[in-house]
């Protein structure tokens, strides 16, 4: 079965969390990957005409070298004379772009769930039906909802939690999930949507607090939550039944010192990433957020590595700080952290920066196992 992921404006990212998870096709729980298709054997004309009586609601997504706007409108309204001619009622999704955005898809019902709303994605010569679209309403809720957010501390997306938990790799069931940077409780809240188990730690007790009010609120809004996210469904009457402390733990703790019950089973976490900044910081600036960032980190990953099994997954997002060329300055750690007893999934850290355009501050994920 060949299957296209339709990835966001990081593909690097998107597809290693792909990899990273067996190739997943939960959409849902794919934070990196908007849209998710399957190859079709037929011509889309055929593919089209065997589908239930009924109107048909078609989009066309053009991903060939040279497309455009008109060569997907072109397509679809091909498609739509010819069944017509044959009696089929059809309503096209208007083209914007050469690719009908995430947004479109999603509140047009093109997400694969009904067998007569379709988009098909053309590259090429080949052709490709949406099974699945990312739930951005649903991504916003758990971020924006929330009860508790502090701006001051960085907004951590549910979409790059979701991808910090899928680079651990395929979990056991009710793993148990560490974040000792635990900040407001996203990455805790999108393991728990999984179905993982969660500990999580942080040296603020302000952020404690936090964290504590939002999966609090998680709790009492998992019926809202579960149709977008697998894993709560099955979670929910567990949760129902047990104390939240079974399910959760949340503790103050430095993570440079922070002695952790166990177990652990895999670790993801955004760790320190210096004071927040609106503008390219000058070289002195730099060197002291990346001495005092280095200091925390590696303090952390030193301190962990005497209390995690052999083979134990860690993902870490590290900053990266934006400079007057355009790139990304990283930490140079990695030579560091292999001598602390891990080993680094991704040595060349290519493809793992995280950041929205002329963000200042990028989140450079670093993928580890310990030895």
């Amino acid at each position: 079965m060949k299957y296209l992921a339709v990835l966001g404006r990081q593909p690097e990212i998107s597809i290693a969390e792909l990899e990273m998870t067996g190739f997943c096709t939960d959409i849902d729980r794919l934070g990196g990957t908007q849209k998710l298709a399957i190859k079709i054997d037929k011509k889309p004309l055929e593919f089209l005409g065997d589908l239930p009586e009924g109107k048909i609601t078609l989009g066309v997504s053009d991903y060939s070298k040279n497309a455009s706007k008109k060569t997907a409108t072109v397509e679809a309204l091909k498609l739509k004379k010819i069944l017509v001619r044959h009696g089929r009622s059809v309503r096209v999704v208007e083209n914007k772009e050469a690719v009908l955005s995430t947004a479109t898809s999603l509140h047009n019902g093109l997400s694969g769930k009904n067998e007569r709303k379709i988009e098909l994605i053309k590259v090429d010569n080949d052709w490709y039906r949406v099974i699945g679209v990312q739930d951005i309403d649903a991504y916003a809720k758990r971020d924006q909802a929330r009860p508790a957010r502090d701006a001051k501390v960085g907004m951590l997306p549910p979409k790059l939690a979701q991808i910090l938990i899928n680079f651990c790799g395929p979990l056991p069931k009710n793993a148990r999930i560490l974040d000792p940077f635990c900040g407001t409780g996203v990455v805790l809240q999108e393991a728990l949507l999984m179905g993982y188990q969660v500990y999580g730690t942080d040296i603020n007790e302000k952020m404690i607090e936090y964290t504590e009010k939002n999966l609090n609120w998680l709790f009492f809004e998992r019926a809202t939550l579960a149709p977008v996210v697998t894993g709560l469904a099955a979670q929910a009457p567990r949760w129902s039944q047990c104390s939240r402390n079974n399910q959760f733990q949340i503790s103050q703790g430095d993570a440079t010192s922070f002695q952790w019950d166990q177990p652990i089973d895999a670790v993801a976490c955004e760790g320190y990433l210096g004071k927040p900044m609106s503008q390219i910081p000058s070289d002195i600036k730099l060197k002291e957020q990346k001495q005092e960032c280095k200091s925390i980190i590696m303090g952390f990953l030193k301190n962990l590595s005497n209390q995690i099994k052999v083979d134990t997954p860690v993902t870490i997002a590290v900053p990266a700080w934006l400079r007057e060329n355009g790139e990304y300055e990283r930490l140079d750690i990695i030579d560091e952290i292999e001598n602390m007893g891990y080993n680094v999934n991704n040595k060349s850290r290519e493809g793992l920066l995280y950041h929205r355009d002329d963000q200042i501050v990028a989140r450079d994920i670093i993928i580890l196992r310990k030895k």
